[in-house]
């Protein structure tokens, strides 16, 4: 419901800005400047973040190159991406969104057919592991609910399409179309994976919460090579987030910028129409934790 009207309002006047934009002009300035401030702040902490969760995988697959490294190309090349041009960003993401697609249906697709015992390498079937470890929820509603606060973390994004669509051609299609996707992908890429997790593994599993529930939903269907399949799915998961967070984080300075609520500096744009300067300083703590992986990689972020 809330995308669906944040989805109108997106249609009828497409700003970088969004929400933080119309809640400017319909509550007050303060709130379009607290909104918009707050959620750049957030995507600027999440970009470190999942380039250095990016950097910790390439370097368990080559030891030899120290995490900061790593770290430094991806942010690198990703900050030159965006610099470039929103289609950049565009081709970049859809490829990275294909690659996880494919990886989601097929997980679901092998789940489905384990649970429906058809899959002849599984040492699981059926869905009595829903309530044969202590019964359904067997910690109380409570405990759901604490799950939820992480969950929701992962539900951050959805609005980006918002934010795009002030440089869509024909946001009154595009816009309408990506926001009412928005249901059927939540309900199969996330509900139903999690089905059929909690359908094949209990959640009492010794070393599941080392080894991860996908991963380990992978070894009970003694699929090869589990591990490294999963780093490669959280590796393109990261890199599309940082991707995107990168986005999204030097549009929302833009658009305070042109505002009057940012430095007008930060609203400069380069021949491609992109918000340079908002770019480069949306990646000041990604280069950051670079510098104290650097001289304190035992104490790094």
């Amino acid at each position: 419901m809330i995308m669906r009207m944040l989805a109108e309002m997106a249609v009828a006047t497409p700003d970088t800005g969004s929400f933080s934009t119309y809640a400017d002009k319909a509550i007050g300035r303060w709130a379009g400047y607290t909104i918009g401030w707050l959620y750049w702040w957030f995507w600027v902490l999440v970009i470190p973040l999942e380039a250095n969760i990016a950097a910790m995988i390439l370097h368990s697959w080559v030891p030899g190159i120290p995490i900061w490294l790593f770290s430094l190309v991806i942010t690198l090349a990703l900050t030159g991406s965006n610099l470039l041009s929103v289609k950049n960003y565009g081709e970049f993401e859809f490829w990275l969104a294909l690659c996880k697609v494919i990886a989601i249906l097929a997980f679901i697709f092998l789940g489905a057919v384990a649970i429906s015992g058809f899959y002849p390498y599984a040492e699981v079937s059926g869905i009595s592991r829903l309530w044969d470890s202590g019964g359904f929820m067997p910690n109380g509603f409570g405990a759901v609910l604490s799950a939820m606060l992480i969950t929701m973390f992962s539900f951050m994004g959805a609005e980006i399409v918002t934010i795009a669509a002030a440089e869509s051609d024909t946001p009154e299609k595009h816009i309408v179309r990506a926001t009412n996707s928005v249901i059927w992908r939540i309900s199969i890429f996330y509900l139903c994976s999690i089905f059929v997790v909690v359908a094949l593994i209990p959640w009492n599993m010794p070393g599941l919460k080392a080894v991860g529930s996908y991963r380990s939903v992978l070894e009970l269907l003694n699929i090869p090579h589990a591990k490294l399949i999963m780093d490669c799915v959280i590796l393109l998961s990261v890199t599309s987030c940082l991707n995107s967070a990168l986005y999204t984080a030097s549009r929302m300075l833009y658009s305070l910028s042109r505002r009057g609520d940012a430095p007008a500096v930060m609203g400069k744009i380069n021949r491609s129409k992109t918000p340079y300067v908002a770019v480069l300083l949306s990646t000041g703590a990604a280069f950051l934790t670079v510098v104290v992986n650097y001289y304190a990689p035992a104490k790094g972020i």
